[in-house]
């Protein structure tokens, strides 16, 4: 049978009803819905202690949470976790493959990937190194009230720290719900203090050692160590993050001198960034909030960490604006479908869409068509690859291929992206949703 003339649809653009997977704000050491950190107020006199309480994970109990009568905080897809090396090895050797493998299940339950980092320490002395190994290396002490990032540069410091990473890989590498493992450096949280202090080939090892370790996870690296990033190609492609987002001297120097060398590695690995202190904070200070998102979309942010403490109401707008184009934003600009068809009949829907995001999808889900009428549903998975869709417009030629088994009657044409993550990926237009689909159009099957 000849295909029927194509009808053609055009849609228009309407925000996503809700947050879609793998990008936007996330929440730090905690969990999604849960109680937001207070808002704290820097006072300088104290070197800049204030947020040690909530850096690492668990979080202490007395950690002030009243952060959601202070402010405003969006929802949240992805967990962003940072663990120390202590809780992980406990005693040398002996490794608490329970106490990641909660976090992990405790990020399912909320239905959110984890962005998952292995710190070696902290700057504070009940956030140090595994008490085991001070007996076996001389270690930094850490006073009081002082931020001490350094890390031991004894070559066993490093050696062991990362036998420790080949076994969080051994166990975890293979888990659909971490996102993303955050590339631990020398220094304080894994953040590469006085990296000058450890040789090139150390760096270059860690690298080997982490794309050895996870092979099927996707891995980020400082943006301040492209060496690193352009090293790790040799393996695989790796997203890059980005610390102190909101300072000044970030936003107009630091970073745009290291995107610059690593300009297109957001079209095949996510960008990510962490905020210098907190946003309430940057209010206090003065920093412009405008400059930060609009640079940031230009380098082709994905997500973002604000560290889960309030954000100023007064933001909220700028903030929902900056979400709706961070990471990938998938409108429908039109279908053209055959408005009729027979059993043994492969029919041809173009599809037009724009992702008015800042980066596509790098996670390969695949786009379903499905016929959906009284006698029931028949999905037809798409070859096209969603991760080919950066920001812009794009047209793909679809097919449906009638098979006998699909009864003669009425169906609603419908679209969908399917993740294993999320009930639904959520498009930006006003087709009428129906569940995790989005009616298009309308096919008798004669």
């Amino acid at each position: 049978m000849l295909q029927a003339p194509t009808k053609e649809k055009q849609f228009e653009y309407r925000k996503e009803e809700g947050q879609n997977p793998y990008i936007g704000f996330m929440s730090f050491q905690h969990f999604r819905g849960e109680k937001l950190y207070s808002d704290i107020v820097v006072k300088p006199e104290n070197k800049l202690t204030e947020t040690e309480r909530v850096e690492c994970y668990p979080v202490s109990a007395d950690a002030e949470e009243n952060g959601r009568e202070e402010g405003w905080y969006p929802d949240n897809s992805v967990a962003y976790i940072r663990v120390l090396w202590k809780e992980f090895e406990p005693e040398r050797g002996v490794y608490n493959y329970k106490f990641v493998q909660n976090i992990l299940d405790t990020a399912k339950s909320h239905k959110q990937t984890l962005i998952f980092r292995l710190m070696p320490h902290s700057t504070r002395a009940c956030d140090d190194v595994p008490e085991w190994l001070k007996e076996l290396i001389p270690c930094p002490q850490r006073p009081p009230m002082k931020r001490i990032k350094d890390s031991p540069t004894d070559p066993l410091f490093m050696e062991l720290f990362l036998e420790a990473i080949r076994k969080l890989g051994e166990r975890f590498d293979a888990d659909p719900w971490f996102d993303a493992i955050d590339i631990s450096l020398p220094g304080a949280w894994g953040e590469g203090h006085l990296l000058e202090l450890y040789p090139d080939d150390l760096l270059t090892t860690i690298v080997d050692t982490y794309a050895q370790a996870f092979p099927s996870t996707q891995l980020l690296a400082q943006v301040s160590r492209t060496h690193l990033i352009e090293y790790a190609k040799k393996y695989t492609n790796v997203g890059w993050r980005g610390d102190g987002l909101g300072h000044p001297p970030h936003t107009s120097d630091i970073y745009p001198e290291k995107v610059a060398k690593v300009p297109d590695q957001w079209k095949v690995a996510p960008v990510s960034f962490e905020s210098y202190w907190w946003m309430c904070e940057w209010q206090r200070k003065g920093w412009n909030i405008d400059s930060v998102i609009d640079k940031t979309l230009e380098w082709h942010i994905s997500s973002f960490n604000p560290k889960s403490l309030p954000i100023p109401y007064e933001w909220k707008d700028k903030c929902e604006y900056w979400i709706s184009r961070m990471g990938y934003h998938y409108t429908l600009d039109s279908v053209a479908y055959p408005e009729r068809g027979a059993r043994g009949d492969l029919l041809s829907i173009k599809l037009s869409v724009e992702n008015i995001g800042s980066a596509p999808c790098y996670k390969p889900l695949p786009l379903m068509l499905r016929l959906s009428g009284e006698v029931g549903c028949f999905d037809f998975e798409q070859t096209c690859d969603i991760r080919a869709w950066l920001p812009g417009k794009h047209t793909e030629m679809l097919r449906i291929s009638v098979s006998e088994d699909i009864p003669v009657g009425e169906y609603d044409l419908e679209i969908g992206i399917i993740s294993p993550h999320s009930d639904i990926v959520y498009l930006a237009t006003n087709a009428e949703r129906h569940g995790g689909f989005y009616r298009v159009g309308k096919i008798s099957i004669e």
